[in-house]
């Protein structure tokens, strides 16, 4: 039997490789629209950040969750995301 591959994504954050399932994502849709997708699966552009306050903090700073989706992040999404991170911990 085949091993299965482990998809692998990289923290906005922290610049970190980890499991896919380990992360948060972030995804902004072809309308524009930035959430917080915790199943992973929604359409769009995604981008990944850890599941702790530190690396959220480190890509809010240096703006890049905005240089991901070439846009502006409202506070309402970070606090979105602060919320997420809080809840796991």
């Amino acid at each position: 039997m085949a091993i299965r591959k482990i998809p692998q994504r990289k923290c906005v954050g922290c610049g970190v490789s980890k499991n896919k399932k380990e992360l948060i994502r972030v995804v902004k849709t072809s309308e524009c629209e930035i959430s917080v997708d915790m199943t992973g699966k929604k359409n769009g552009r995604g981008a990944y950040i850890c599941n702790n306050v530190e690396c959220l903090k480190k890509a809010r700073k240096a703006g890049r969750l905005e240089r991901s989706f070439e846009c502006r992040i409202s506070d309402e999404i970070y606090d979105k995301l602060m919320q997420e991170i809080a809840k796991d911990e």
